[in-house]
């Protein structure tokens, strides 16, 4: 744990798109397949066409392998997209992959939930499973299974 740098330190805040914020440390279960869930309420982009800010919820899930990613550079990295022009669609699939580039996990989802702006909110969903394992048909199924039952939704 002595390679990680954010962690106890007072934090300072980049503005703009930075994923060399992110940090590993070694999975301890590298023998057992779990799940890592992060839930993360408050993230902030803007929009690339027109600047105003766009809020959502974004999940991540993953099943690691041999590293993990430190909680702590992941806020610091979500929080990176806070001046970062992207479309919903492009921020979860930017996230999925830089996770996949440190991590390199068994398997991966990120779901953005998005406040609505004009009457609209876009959920856009996508996922990874390591190829040549048994996590590739995991991926095809919840992507082909994704959102077969949509959440009431009365506060969006």
């Amino acid at each position: 744990m002595d390679d990680l740098k954010s962690l106890g330190k007072k934090t300072a805040y980049d503005f703009s798109y930075t994923p060399e914020v992110l940090e590993v440390f070694e999975n301890k279960h590298q023998g057992n397949d779990y799940w890592v869930k992060f839930n993360c309420p408050e993230f902030t982009s803007l929009c690339p066409i027109t600047g105003q800010p766009d809020f959502a919820t974004i999940y991540i899930s993953y099943i690691p392998d041999i590293k993990m990613v430190e909680s702590k550079s992941l806020k610091l990295y979500l929080f990176s997209f806070r001046n970062h022009g992207g479309f919903h669609e492009d921020c979860v699939n930017v996230i999925m992959k830089d996770l996949i580039k440190v991590m390199d996990p068994r398997y991966i989802e990120v779901w953005g939930k998005f406040t609505p702006r004009g009457g609209i909110s876009i959920d856009p969903y996508c996922n990874y499973g390591r190829p040549a394992t048994r996590f590739v048909s995991m991926a095809e199924f919840r992507l082909t299974n994704h959102d077969l039952s949509p959440e009431k939704i009365d506060n969006r």
